[in-house]
């Protein structure tokens, strides 16, 4: 396991804890900057694994899943519990877990029937992800404006979601939508 891999395991490993800290923020307060604080460390460690493993070329199959894993299950953890606490509404979370399940069923449907699979992260993906970790880190912040922050990444969140949804379909139909560019 090289070393990029091995932060984004790490990113993964983090999880329960960020859960735990923002869970139990309301009874202690204090447990909020943890959250704070290991979201922040997950967030960073997602840029460094991403530069490491371009640096120094340790792209691996077992990085093109765990570094999106990791990603997405910190994200949707992260949501999931923000919409709990009543800091966001349920729609915004509606909209993140669908576009997930999506791209997630589809990467499914296209490998049963192509029996391969090579989607890469698009730029609108990249943002979304960006824009993502941007609205949780200005709600535990408690930023004043972070429902404009939040709609910026519902927006990101759309319309990357309906970009892989056209590109799965390209790709199912045998045209070259899906390929990487």
């Amino acid at each position: 396991m090289n070393i990029a891999n091995k932060i984004s395991l790490f990113r993964l490993l983090s999880v329960p804890f960020f859960i735990a800290c923002l869970y139990y923020s309301s009874e202690r307060p204090f447990l909020r900057i943890y959250a704070l604080a290991i979201f922040l460390l997950a967030v960073l460690s997602d840029a460094v694994d991403g530069y490491i493993a371009r640096k120094t070329k340790q792209k691996s199959q077992a990085g093109l899943v765990l570094d999106p894993l990791a990603d997405k299950i910190l994200l949707l953890s992260a949501f999931v519990l923000l919409y709990i606490l009543h800091d966001i509404p349920f729609w915004a979370l509606l909209i993140v877990i669908t576009r997930d399940v999506l791209i997630l069923l589809g990467c499914v449907v296209i490998y049963l029937i192509k029996q391969n699979i090579n989607i890469y992260p698009s730029q609108w993906g990249k943002l979304t992800t960006t824009s993502q970790m941007s609205f949780v880190l200005s709600s535990l912040l408690n930023f004043r404006f972070s429902y404009v922050v939040l709609w910026i990444a519902v927006l990101c969140t759309v319309v990357s979601g309906a970009l892989y949804v056209r590109k799965g379909f390209f790709i199912l139909y045998g045209q070259n939508g899906g390929a990487k560019k």
